[in-house]
């Protein structure tokens, strides 16, 4: 007798491939939600500066920008939304170790409730900004080098971000906090214009900490930068 013919073994069914493992995961994303949440409060509760409006100078910007610079809009808003609704529930996490709905009545209100839409919107535009230092970067080396598709776009990525972060920031919570300081206060635009001023050369050195501090966790954990979102 003839061997059967040797096509039979291509006619044999094709083993499956293992289904490729998931980058993230509901509690991958608890986690950092809630480190970056208590985070912004460790931010939050350290001595800030003194100012006349009532209004300190704080480290939390640069917390709330981190968060969405490096987690995402999603997450990074969530960890900021967390943070203030645990804040407005009793914990003592906002800015001067207070805690509670009464601060809602304070002229810090505008820049507080704006904090998780600056997050999201940092989030937004710090994914915009990397794209844009991949496509920079490869078109950059591109004719120098030959092929700069795999190499590390980091100084194209540090100047983005820092655009990302101040335009996030300037965006949502000084707007916001000018219409708090109006409506608490009982000031004028320009008035409450004028107080704002005061925090934005502040807001320029945490937004450049921010975006140095992100280059350094996306260099130091590639994945972070995979899995932002």
């Amino acid at each position: 007798m003839t061997s059967a013919p040797d096509n039979e073994t291509a006619a044999a069914p094709a083993v499956a491939l293992p289904a490729p493992i998931a980058r993230s995961s509901v509690s991958t994303d608890v986690a950092l939600i809630s480190t970056f949440a208590a985070f912004i409060a460790v931010c939050a509760i350290l001595p800030g500066i003194p100012t006349g409006s009532g209004v300190p100078i704080t480290l939390q910007t640069f917390a709330v920008i981190l968060a969405g610079l490096v987690l995402g809009w999603r997450r990074g808003g969530l960890a900021t939304l967390l943070y203030v609704v645990l804040g407005l529930a009793g914990l003592p996490i906002f800015s001067g170790g207070v805690g509670g709905v009464a601060v809602l009545a304070g002229p810090s209100v505008g820049y507080l409730l704006a904090f998780p839409f600056a997050a999201a919107l940092a989030g937004v535009f710090g994914g915009l900004a990397l794209r844009g230092a991949d496509r920079l970067m490869a078109s950059s080396f591109a004719g120098r080098f030959g092929d700069g598709i795999g190499r590390a776009p980091s100084a194209w990525r540090y100047p983005l971000l820092v655009v990302a972060g101040l335009g996030a920031s300037f965006l949502t919570i000084h707007p916001a906090g000018i219409a708090g300081l109006m409506v608490r206060l009982g000031i004028s635009l320009p008035e409450a214009f004028a107080i704002d001023v005061v925090y934005w050369p502040g807001d320029v050195l945490k937004n450049l900490a921010a975006a140095a501090v992100a280059v350094a966790i996306f260099k130091a954990f590639p994945d972070m930068l995979r899995s932002r979102r």
